[in-house]
């Protein structure tokens, strides 16, 4: 589904406004590469259980040479770091593999359309993976349509669509840009 939403529905509870998602918010203060925030209980005094934590990494590629391979490889540094790699089987070889061709498509497109990406952040919970590409570009992503299997370039957001449980662009008022996000769910 394209979307223009800054966050996907879904049941990982309430955002300030009352949407439902997570929020920017949910990270910690000055989240770099490899922190993680905190697990908070949840529930009544006495509950075990916790909050599931959020791990966020971020990559400026501002600048940068070869940013897809690079790219590639520090998402599948965070993968090996989230345990989403080495798979333990066949399905969780592949969710890996759809998060390493998300990030491949979304950084080739700020390449190719957008005077090339600034940062890329990806941020991990127990659900759903959310990569996240930011560009000055102004243009707007989505699928060719209708998607033509054979015909030569564009399948890049489709690729995004097909696999993602969502996806969508969000622009900062006043600043030129965007970030074109995605969301994938974790491996069973």
């Amino acid at each position: 589904m394209s979307t223009t939403r800054p966050y996907s529905p879904g049941d990982r509870g309430p955002e300030p406004s009352g949407a439902s998602g997570v929020s920017e918010g949910d990270a910690p203060d000055g989240a770099t590469a490899g922190a993680a925030a905190p697990s908070a209980p949840t529930g009544s005094e006495g509950d075990t259980r916790t909050a599931p934590v959020r791990q966020v990494r971020r990559l400026g590629l501002q600048g940068e040479s070869g940013v897809v391979p690079l790219a590639r490889d520090f998402t599948r540094q965070a993968l090996y770091a989230w345990g989403w790699l080495p798979a333990a089987g066949a399905d969780q070889r592949a969710a890996a593999e759809d998060v390493l061709l998300v990030v491949s498509e979304l950084v080739t497109n700020a390449c190719l359309h957008a005077e090339g990406p600034d940062e890329l952040v990806l941020a991990c919970d127990n659900k759903v993976i959310r990569l996240e590409v930011s560009d000055r570009g102004t243009g707007q992503p989505a699928p060719r349509t209708p998607h033509r299997a054979g015909r030569p370039g564009g399948h890049g957001m489709f690729i995004v669509q097909r696999l993602c449980l969502d996806w969508g662009v969000v622009r900062a008022p006043g600043r030129p840009g965007k970030t074109v996000w995605a969301e994938l769910g974790a491996p069973a």
